[in-house]
């Protein structure tokens, strides 16, 4: 398991079931009333069964789709999904989750996690879903409501597939990446750069090669018209104005969503080493 504090499978029946219990699968809706709680306690379930963990148990819930491994079950027969695609745990009164896992977590209103991000989870019900190439798997998640409410280890995905996602050019992805980065990162509620801003990063990154906003555009506009006979929503007529960065957003996510655009490609903007060659 993840870190020091949980002992394995074992260790959750070695707990008291005043702080850590597993849940019975026949447990209703969790968007219904669930057993009554003190403030803060964690719910999660899974594919087959979930637990439920009192805020001061000091318990990180793992999930993913290798069920001897994790606490919670996630996926189990599609091997997009990472042995231990990520944890939840317990920090500064909030819960966290932390997505260890190739493939992104999104959360309600299309935001995504990212490989080697974490999140804080809000109080009450949140479906979160994990985004498979094929089909997405839900990690249903509720947080009692109260008062006091406010590295990935490569091991684990010996045997996942990696999603499958667009070709991209050195070119296309460079463009992509710098226009991305503010998603990459993460921010909160990320947007995509200026064209004046992805121009004066690339300028600074390789400044021989002429790099200007319209230059970038024209890159980011053919990738987006060539995927847009597989994704909805990059092209004008099927976006509402005003456009604004719409298009260029739901380009950006579609990327992340298959893993075609990954945070490890910010060491592309990291610009040239003293050797006199350039980040890769």
């Amino acid at each position: 398991m993840h870190g020091e504090r949980t002992d394995g499978m074992a260790g959750t029946m070695r707990r008291p079931q005043s702080k850590v219990d597993i849940l019975p699968k026949e447990l209703g809706n969790f968007a219904d009333e669930l057993p009554p709680a003190q403030p803060g306690t964690l719910f999660v379930r899974g594919s087959n069964g979930g637990m439920r963990v009192a805020p001061d148990a000091r318990f990180d819930v793992v999930f993913g789709r290798c069920e001897p491994d994790v606490h919670v079950c996630v996926g189990p027969n599609d091997p997009h999904v990472s042995r231990r695609h990520g944890y939840i745990t317990r920090e500064d009164s909030a819960w966290m989750l932390y997505n260890l896992g190739r493939l992104p977590i999104r959360l309600p209103g299309s935001r995504l996690v990212l490989t080697g991000h974490r999140t804080r989870l809000p109080t009450g019900h949140t479906p979160l879903f994990i985004v498979g190439p094929e089909q997405d798997h839900l990690l249903e998640v509720r947080i009692v409501m109260g008062r006091s409410d406010p590295d990935q280890d490569s091991r684990h995905d010996a045997d996942t597939c990696n999603p499958p996602g667009w070709e991209l050019s050195e070119a296309e992805r460079l463009v992509l990446v710098c226009l991305a980065q503010r998603y990459l990162r993460p921010e909160p509620w990320p947007q995509p750069l200026t064209w004046a801003q992805v121009a004066d990063e690339l300028h600074r990154l390789r400044p021989g090669e002429g790099w200007t906003g319209k230059r970038a555009a024209h890159i980011v506009n053919q990738t987006r018209k060539r995927l847009s006979s597989e994704v909805a929503g990059l092209r004008e007529e099927e976006i509402p104005p005003p456009l604004g960065n719409a298009l260029n957003h739901n380009l950006i996510t579609a990327l992340l969503a298959k893993s075609t655009i990954r945070p490890a490609d910010l060491a592309l903007l990291d610009g040239p080493d003293p050797t006199g060659g350039r980040s890769s």
